[in-house]
């Protein structure tokens, strides 16, 4: 079983900036790989950025490419989303995810096995 948890979620102003964590703990070592997703009003998730754990590789849906970085520390079992350039339709709650199927699609919220409970970001015009 792995735990998550989120954190750094805000209200800002459009054009600013946050960085959102997520902490795994519990059977880490079995994490092939985490992600981002982000829910709307009466929406289903939608995939952000991912980022393998071992390799570090990174995806990233076209919206938010060019403004938002995810990485991740090993040591601290901690993913990142830098989130700079916010536009008011980046408003979502944001989810962490992790996954342990390698073969999996990577933008699929059914591939991720264990999810944290969200932070809230809005972005003001």
């Amino acid at each position: 079983q792995v735990q998550l948890v989120e954190s750094g979620g805000g209200l800002v102003q459009a054009g600013g900036s946050l960085r959102l964590s997520c902490t795994a703990s519990g059977r880490t070592a079995s994490v092939y790989a985490m992600a981002w997703f982000r829910q709307g009003l009466g929406t289903e998730p939608e995939f952000a950025a991912s980022v393998t754990w071992s390799a570090g590789r990174t995806a990233y849906v076209d919206s938010v490419k060019g403004r938002f970085t995810i990485s991740r520390d090993n040591a601290k079992n901690t993913m990142y989303l830098q989130m700079n350039g916010l536009k008011p339709e980046d408003t979502a709650v944001y989810f962490c995810a992790a996954r342990r199927n390698g073969d999996a699609t990577f933008d699929a919220p059914s591939s991720y096995e264990y999810w944290g409970q969200g932070t809230q970001v809005t972005v003001s015009s």
